[in-house]
């Protein structure tokens, strides 16, 4: 049977303080979604809500199906550039600001002082000089290849709170955890001239077979994390490991336009309903506003915004200060002086950051708009067969498959549009396999957000790999269904007793998103 969240949910109080401006976080309280989403006239709710119906007709392709970004959607030909085109209905007066964007996303920061003062000021501790780097062709990272290259993938270092003091402050949204006394709250692996890197990941792997229901098996491969060569003493010993893969630039604008009524819809944080399914909203600060905000990026849905998500990036991944953002010194901590004695690259003619406006504001811009590709094989009866075994199975669970974005979207190119990124956007527990021991925010160390499953089928197109979840240890999409556990279980088990043909038409299904 196929699962269609029911339009009224209890929801915790964090949640309600979200949408109804309270200042508390804790207990329960009930939220209705046509009562919130403001932008519609009753009428078209009654649209809205009939079009995110999941289908139970498999027998063609779904109204606009193939264009899953809306009126957003790449026709561009499919190639290693597929990710990097802007969004198609973008006004020609913004092509301008998307190519700013684009350039600064490329542009390589340099160790201060330099003759390019508008481009120094990296680390100076840092994983990486540019955007691009992590985020190749704007596509996902991979794990540390034969090399040693480990640039689009690094290791998070967290605690969880001791104290009551502690507990509070992660359940207002004040802080998401409570980084390394040493090392803060990521390693950086590089480091600039003079100055030595804070260490280097280490990982293994462990094969593990599993069997499937018709006898075949398949390896997946178990990660060990370490950290090598640290150059600035231990680890705190209650110091949680957990390795991050920088993801695809997809549709990121088209996320932060779902109005969040539409995300609360489908939480589920008590299993109120039995299903097992009991997706999470993650709430944090907005960098800017300091308000509670519901989190939709990365990992564990710790960012709000795509600005959010960029200031974060710039500052703990390159080691650049921003408005947002003002530190120079970046990830540097109070334990590492020889960083904090560094030259830094602010220039005061220029502004008094390292990137100032409008740097971060043509970043956030670009990676608004960088447009889905449309899908591919949509009507083909094959699609079709494996669409209604994904379905079936019960992927769509947390995979939700349609939101209609809010007619207030910041961009009107983003306006009411009906899109396609199979997630709810929601916290929910993958199982001990997949477990990382790290919280972040109300995520606990099992919880992971689910991941947009457009453009997944196109990965070793623009990357040139085909490894997936947050640690690239899945090297195909069939071992990642197979690391599925805890909510996810149930799908993953119902995969798993397919017959073969069958597992491989709902696996073509994936590759046509």
């Amino acid at each position: 049977m196929i699962r269609i969240p029911a339009r009224r949910l209890l929801v915790s109080t964090a949640v309600a303080a979200l949408i109804g401006g309270l200042s508390y976080f804790g207990g329960v309280a009930a939220f209705e979604l046509g009562a919130s989403r403001t932008d519609l006239s009753k009428k078209d709710m009654a649209r809205v809500a009939a079009v995110v119906r999941p289908t139970t007709d498999f027998t063609k392709a779904e109204p606009y199906e193939a264009m899953q970004a809306g009126a957003t959607t790449s026709i561009d030909p499919v190639n290693g550039d597929a990710f990097s085109h802007l969004s198609a209905n973008l006004a020609f007066s913004e092509e301008q600001d998307f190519k700013l964007g684009n350039a600064l996303f490329r542009k390589l920061w340099v160790s201060s002082p330099s003759s390019t003062q508008a481009s120094d000021g990296l680390g100076p501790l840092y994983n990486a000089r540019s955007c691009q780097s992590c985020h190749i062709k704007d596509g996902r990272g991979h794990p540390p290849l034969p090399d040693g290259d480990a640039t689009s993938m690094f290791l998070r270092l967290a605690r969880r709170a001791r104290t009551p003091e502690e507990q509070q402050a992660v359940a207002k949204g004040q802080i998401v955890n409570f980084p390394d006394p040493v090392y803060g709250a990521q390693l950086q692996d590089h480091a600039v001239p003079g100055l030595a890197a804070e260490g280097q990941m280490s990982v293994s792997y462990e094969e593990k077979v599993v069997t499937l229901g018709d006898g075949e098996t398949v390896s997946l491969r178990r990660p060990l994390y370490g950290v090598k060569d640290l150059g600035y003493g231990p680890l705190d010993p209650t110091t949680t490991l957990s390795p991050r893969v920088a993801p695809q630039m997809l549709g990121l604008g088209l996320i932060e336009a779902i109005p969040d009524a539409e995300i609360l819809a489908h939480a589920d944080p008590d299993d109120r309903d039995g299903d097992g399914i009991s997706g999470k909203a993650q709430i944090v600060l907005d960098h800017r506003t300091g308000k509670p905000e519901l989190g939709r990026f990365g990992w564990k849905a710790q960012n709000a915004t795509v600005r959010d998500q960029s200031a974060d990036a710039f500052s703990n991944d390159i080691g650049i200060s921003t408005p947002d953002r003002p530190d120079p010194y970046g990830e540097c901590t109070k334990a590492e002086q020889a960083c904090l004695a560094a030259p830094i690259g602010v220039q005061k003619r220029l502004g008094d950051t390292e990137a100032p406006d409008p740097v971060l504001g043509l970043v956030t811009f670009y990676s608004e708009n960088l447009a889905v590709p449309a899908r591919r094989k949509a009507s083909f009866p094959e699609t079709l067969k494996g669409k209604q075994l994904f379905y079936e199975s019960g992927c769509i669970s947390c995979h939700t498959p349609k939101f209609v974005t809010s007619r207030n979207a910041a961009n009107k190119a983003r306006a009411f549009q009906l899109i396609w990124p199979y997630s709810d956007f929601l916290l929910h527990d993958m199982g001990e396999g997949l477990a990382d021991g790290q919280q972040v925010g109300l995520a606990d160390g099992r919880e992971w957000r689910t991941p947009p499953l457009w453009g997944i089928g196109l990965t070793e197109t623009v990357s040139g790999h085909t490894y997936f979840l947050h640690d690239g240890r899945a090297r195909n999409l069939t071992e990642a269904i197979l690391w599925h556990g805890g909510e996810a279980e149930k799908a993953r088990n119902a995969f798993s007793s397919l017959a073969k043909a069958d597992r491989d038409t709902l696996i073509k299904f994936l590759e046509s998103l």
